[in-house]
């Protein structure tokens, strides 16, 4: 058992110990606040605070986990020895020279969104404003490198202290935006979209598409599932989860209707072959009735619990939105994220704890940080699928290097080798190759 001693035991301590002991290095650990019992404590150990006990190591602390308000802060990222680190720290023979603790806390909590900031069109935040991205480090997993730093320290002062093994781990998933381009859309949507078709973009190629589609002479093709679960069964030790979007049709939500049978028996399919999760539309972020609803719809449809969730257009606003989640009895999001660049919004890969900043707690509900989407690649980056295999190359291997998770969004659609995305097919086989554990 790994022992830590403190001056003072805080939540925000606690949780930062549980995110980086537990979490990231799945190590057992203990805080004690008695001196005598922590210098005669002959197993790891190390203490955090203003001053170094005895001879033990000593990560000395900056002021953040020792407060409970919300203020500005002045984090000063720097390099050193390669290495992005956060709220450096200064005196004699110290073993670090920055707080990875006080710099784990401001990256996972997601601090600077407590503060305020400017809001994209569709009420998200910024990512040119965050730190990492401003600095250039968001697409390093930091939380990861500062656990593993940590970890070298003790094992240098006990190696005799046993670690729990860390693996990397690849989750795919999948936004379920529209399950289909021409099928199943109904009648006054399938008008609607022939006519605009012919009138707005003359374009006659497209409504012989739909019609040849429409008579089942050719493939719809957003129908694109059993070729995912078909690649996916091949990788070993991966896990694939759909999000379906079941929301009322709107200018932002575009989905089948969760009443058509076709959408229905489409769900419990991919429910046999993958973990389902909903996909809450674009004004549930802030609407608490709508990801009840639309929960209880697809719980309706597959006959179970769901608990898993990413918000429609990842408008993921702290702390309100996860507040909701865990009100609809949801445990398991999958939001944290950018969406206009790649990286970890959260410095972190694995899954850990949201920590309301507002309440100063922990809470039940878990976050599952994902570090790339394919629409940014194209729509944002504007990457051939060429220069979008080399960057989901540099992200796998640097996960790979922190026995990290490598969690990347798809959508089906993309994957239709039309409308832009011609090539992105091998680039998303590739993709799989790469990243298989």
């Amino acid at each position: 058992m790994l022992l830590v001693h403190t001056p003072k035991l805080t939540n925000r301590l606690g949780y930062t110990l549980n995110v980086l002991l537990k979490r990231v290095l799945h190590a057992d650990f203990s805080i004690t606040t008695d001196e005598e019992y922590f210098l005669s404590y002959g197993d790891a150990k190390f203490c955090y605070g203003p001053r170094r006990l005895g001879d033990s190591i000593h990560i000395k602390s900056a002021k953040l986990l020792f407060e409970t308000s919300i203020d500005e802060q002045e984090p000063r990222p720097f390099q050193h020895e390669g290495q992005w680190m956060l709220f450096p720290v200064y005196g004699h023979d110290l073993e670090l020279p920055f707080d990875p603790l006080a710099a784990t806390f401001y990256m996972v909590s997601r601090y600077e969104e407590y503060l305020p900031h400017r809001e994209d069109e569709h009420g998200r935040y910024v990512s040119s404003e965050q730190l990492a991205v401003a600095a250039g480090f968001n697409d390093e997993p930091v939380v990861d490198q500062w656990a593993q730093i940590l970890q070298r320290m003790i094992a240098a002062r006990y190696p005799d202290y046993a670690w729990s093994s860390r693996h990397y781990r690849f989750i795919q998933t999948v936004d379920i935006d529209s399950a289909w381009c021409y099928k199943h859309k109904g009648i006054f949507r399938t008008v609607a979209g022939t006519v605009r078709d012919l009138v707005v973009r003359r374009d006659v190629g497209e409504v012989k598409r739909r019609m040849r589609v429409l008579a089942g002479r050719e493939e719809d093709p957003f129908d694109t599932f059993d070729y995912i679960i078909g690649k996916h069964r091949a990788i070993p030790g991966a896990k694939l989860i759909f999000f379906a979007l079941i929301a009322d049709y709107d200018q932002y939500d575009k989905p089948s209707s969760y009443q058509d049978n076709h959408t229905r028996e489409l769900l419990q399919h991919l429910d046999d072959y993958a973990s389902m999760g909903i996909h809450p539309g674009y004004h549930s972020a802030d609407q608490p009735h709508n990801v009840d609803l639309e929960t209880r719809r697809l719980e309706d449809i597959l006959h179970r619990t769901i608990s898993k969730s990413r918000y429609h257009f990842l408008r993921l606003k702290l702390p309100v939105s996860y507040r909701i989640l865990l009100r609809a009895g949801l445990t398991d999001d999958y939001s944290m994220g950018y969406a206009d660049t790649t990286g970890f919004r959260a410095g972190i890969s694995v899954a850990y704890p949201f920590y309301d900043l507002e309440r100063d707690n922990e809470t039940k509900l878990i976050i599952h940080p994902f570090c790339v989407m394919d629409t940014t690649l194209q729509k944002y980056l504007k990457l051939s699928p060429e220069g979008a295999l080399e960057h989901y190359r540099q992200l796998v291997d640097r996960l790979r290097k922190v026995e990290g998770t490598f969690c990347c969004i798809i959508h089906n659609q993309n994957l239709s080798e039309r409308y832009g995305w011609e090539g992105w097919r091998h680039t998303y086989e590739q993709m799989l190759e790469l990243a298989k554990p």
